[in-house]
């Protein structure tokens, strides 16, 4: 109880000097129960919704995916005949029984030929308005849709695109363009997680949709009263004879929250892995606090030694300090996790992903998990201050206040710091030398993790030599002013390395993920360059495959050369030892795509693989399976029947654009695969003449203006895109990154100040005898900058050497050009100069307001 009553007396003593770290704690706890409680409200609401879409039993073609995906290669959704919905109608315990038709490979535009599917990655589904959509929309104006001219639209889209009744809008799809005017709007009675959502009467979106009348891609069926779901599915698979795909509403509804829950995971772990880096630089600046307390404490615990409190009364009070400092801290930060939730919520809505927060969803093991978490990490922290602390021995009442230093625990750490450091680069070395991206990865992870603890551990031992250069370049033309501000910084080097790792670890990840997206972006550059002969790219950026029309229209632009289709089909190989490899892509092109694409070969000629009867397979390939050329291979169409070809060409593996890839020609496909089951373009190629390439450019969008969801682009336009996509990736990892640098900067400003406090006589002194105000506050804010490109000097350069190793792995996979972004890399530099001279604005004002007569008599 008396060291309860002690901690608590000294928590409250301090309670400014705590306050930081408090604030640290409460980020860290907030980020992770922010993302816990976000997460877990997307699968409420996602639950709800598929929970509340789902029939009792569906009944779907069995080349249906189970999350009710229905589109091919085709582009066109695999159907049934109507007569399965009058069969179905007729098993014993049904109800009703409804046939639908919808599609997800649609791209649906506005009179102005302008996109009006979601930004946010949800599905545009267009289908037929029937009784289970019913359940979950209500028409808010206008009617459900009646004959070709008509369609209805949810009210989100119809909000958010400001669309209205009588609107013409277009739907996009492998049959053609069907334009129809908007009859009504319905408002979801759940929440709408962002999907846009269109619909015809049934008999247009038959015709719109799959180009054919009396077929559906899904029956719904409702139970009658008393009929248990799972009996129902059993009897109406027994009188469909098992032709078809039957599930159950939990089934459905299962198979779709597991397909989302896939992305889900993958935000929460990677959200959840920044906030563990926060964490990991708040540990520094609770290390830092509870030293610098205790140092300023020693005569204060000297006397309670000498009083009778042994060593472990000490150390528990530090600990107990430490225990109550993380309660605090992770109780508001669960309060705050949960608005970080709302605001995340909110974020996405303007995003276009919508999650109500009647929804909200905070389970009991989310402020268990913070509370915990953040406890424990405060306490772990504050243990080796602690320590120290308890080794404070009675006769310290009688020295001034601060801890001599150790000696021999200054020793272990080098030692320590240094074996860790050159572990690190050991692996790091190994990782670069693999040969194998797999293991490389494993040896790049154990060099990360080592060499960062080697620096965080060997910070204090370089401080003194790295403050020195950067003092003689930065603060020497500062005068006295400057060499004080450098003295400051090394006083402590302890200190001043911890401060720094704070602001060390944020840093090396932002250099290391721009080295490599730099390098990524300039080795696809490189590539592109170096194999892609065609000029232009047509594409949909959706993933819609391109319909025939479109290539007619293509084709037919003036200008072009040569223009080159590219499909995707799916086989299985058997190989001439009997061998099956299965679920493999075969990519059929046009001949011409041979100089479109310039493949190396390790054996053979890429233009023979074209050839009937040929194909060509990937280096990785033969050797797995001991094929050369002249091999001969069974390969079995998914679409179609089995074909055997011969092997002409091996490709090289060292290559980026169209790695693994296994090809044939478009006629040679042809001869195995009906032509009805022939997937559509996922590409087009296309090159123009000698000296018009501009006129050619501009002929190929012209003939491609009445099909919106294709984007023609450039070799230059298509280097922008991939530029443009890392970019924005990397923007998003800075902004997480930002959270970690926001608490190594509450670091730097805990450390000042009570670096202040600590000088409190000091700067009394020098104020007596002649140091302006505007000079103190100048020496405190040149230290606390020193102190920030110390640590961004060692961050950038560990950040650049992981980001070159982790490009020597990429190099593997044909990624061969390492680029540092020096202007990235210097800004940031720059930007740490900023953050210093913020962080010591509050510092540097209240030790301008010292009182210089009590600053002097203070003890």
């Amino acid at each position: 109880m008396t060291v309860l009553k002690t901690s608590m007396r000294n928590v409250l003593a301090h309670k400014g000097r705590m306050a930081l770290s408090a604030v640290a704690v409460l980020l860290s706890v907030a980020f992770v129960c922010g993302t816990l409680v976000f997460t877990d409200t997307a699968t409420t609401t996602f639950d709800k919704l598929f929970a509340a879409t789902a029939s009792d039993v569906t009944v779907s073609t069995e080349d249906a995916s189970d999350t009710g995906e229905t589109t091919s290669g085709t582009g066109r959704p695999p159907v049934m005949p109507a007569s399965v919905v009058e069969k179905v109608r007729g098993v014993d315990g049904v109800k009703s029984a409804e046939g639908t038709v919808f599609s997800t490979s649609v791209t649906v535009v506005d009179a102005d030929k302008d996109s009006l599917s979601p930004t946010s990655g949800a599905p545009t589904i267009v289908g037929n308005w029937n009784a289970n959509d019913a359940r979950t929309m209500k028409i808010s104006s206008g009617r459900a849709p009646r004959g070709p001219d008509q369609i209805m639209v949810d009210a989100d889209t119809a909000d958010k695109h400001g669309l209205g009744l009588g609107d013409e809008i277009g739907v996009i799809t492998a049959v053609g363009t069907h334009r129809a005017k908007i009859s009504g709007i319905a408002d979801f009675t759940v929440t709408n997680p962002g999907a846009a959502m269109f619909y015809l009467d049934t008999e247009t979106a038959q015709r719109a949709l799959v180009g054919e009348a009396g077929v559906f891609t899904n029956v719904n069926v409702t139970a009658a009263p008393g009929v248990a779901d799972a009996r129902l599915k059993e009897d109406v698979a027994a009188g469909l004879g098992g032709a078809y795909k039957v599930q159950t509403a939990a089934e459905v509804a299962d198979a779709n929250s597991a397909d989302l829950k896939g992305f889900l995971d993958v935000m929460k772990y990677a959200l959840l892995g920044f906030a563990g880096i926060a964490f990991l630089v708040g540990v520094f600046l609770i290390i830092n606090t509870f030293s610098m307390l205790v140092a300023q404490r020693t005569r204060e615990i000297g006397l309670m030694r000498a009083i009778g409190s042994s060593r472990k009364q000490v150390n528990r009070s530090v600990l107990v300090e430490a225990l109550l400092l993380g309660l605090f801290g992770s109780v508001l930060g669960v309060g705050a996790g949960v608005g970080l939730a709302i605001g995340l919520m909110e974020l996405m809505g303007s995003m276009g992903m919508n999650l109500s927060t009647d929804d909200l969803t905070v389970t009991w093991t989310t402020p268990v998990a913070g509370l915990v978490l953040g406890v424990v990490v405060t306490v772990v922290a504050a243990y080796l201050p602690a320590r120290r602390a308890g080794k404070v021995s009675p006769m310290a009442a009688l020295r001034d206040a601060g801890a001599p230093a150790d000696a021999r625990a200054g020793a272990v750490r080098a030692v320590l710091g240094l074996l860790l450091t050159g572990a690190g680069g050991f692996l790091l070395y190994l990782s670069g030398a693999a040969e194998k991206a797999g293991e490389g990865a494993l040896w790049l992870g154990g060099g990360v993790v080592l060499s960062l603890l080697g620096f965080v551990v060997v910070g204090p031992l370089l401080a003194g030599g790295v403050v020195r250069v950067l003092g003689a370049l930065v603060l020497r033309v500062f005068g006295p002013v400057g060499r004080m501000a450098e003295r400051n910084a090394l006083r402590n080097p302890r200190r001043t390395g911890a401060t720094g790792a704070a602001l060390m670890i944020g840093l090396a990840l932002v250099a290391c993920l721009s080295v490599v997206g730099s390098s990524m972006v300039a080795s696809a550059t490189d590539q592109l360059d170096k194999s892609v002969g065609t000029d232009f790219i047509v594409q949909s950026d959706s993933g819609q495959l391109l319909t025939p029309q479109a290539v007619e229209a293509a084709k037919s632009a003036e200008g072009l050369e040569r223009v080159t289709e590219y499909r995707v089909l799916d086989a299985s190989l058997t190989l001439p030892d009997g061998r099956t490899a299965k679920d493999e892509t075969i990519n059929a092109a046009d001949p011409t795509y041979a100089q479109d694409l310039r493949v190396e070969t390790v054996a053979g000629n890429l233009a023979d693989a074209y050839r009937p009867e040929s194909m060509s397979v990937f280096e990785g390939f033969a050797d797995k399976y001991g094929l050369e050329v002249g091999s001969k291979v069974e390969v079995a169409f998914a679409d179609g029947r089995s074909a055997e070809l011969t092997v002409r060409a091996i490709t090289s593996d060292e290559v980026v654009v169209d790695k693994g890839a296994m090809y044939v020609s478009i006629a040679t496909a042809a001869k195995y695969v009906p032509a009805d089951r022939m997937p559509l373009d996922a590409l087009l190629f296309a090159s123009a003449r000698d000296g018009q390439e501009e006129a050619a450019y501009a002929a190929l969008k012209t003939a491609l203006d009445d099909y919106p969801q294709y984007t023609v682009r450039d070799q230059t336009d298509y280097k922008e895109a991939l530029q443009d996509q890392i970019g924005q990736l990397l923007n998003v990892v800075y902004g997480l990154l930002a959270l970690a640098i926001v608490v190594a900067v509450l670091g730097v400003v805990n450390t000042l100040a009570l670096s202040v406090v600590e000088r409190t006589r000091e700067i009394g002194l020098m104020r007596a005898i002649g140091l302006s105000r505007r000079q103190l506050r100048r020496m405190i804010r040149l230290e606390s900058v020193v102190i920030a490109l110390f640590g961004a000097l060692l961050g950038l350069g560990l950040g650049i050497g992981w980001g070159a190793t982790a490009q020597q792995l990429l190099a593997l996979e044909g990624l061969t050009v390492l680029e540092v972004p020096w202007p990235t890399i210097l800004t940031v530099f720059a930007c740490s100069a900023l953050v210093g001279l913020f962080a010591a604005l509050v510092p540097a004002f209240r030790a301008g307001r010292m009182n210089v007569l009590n600053a002097i008599a203070t003890e």
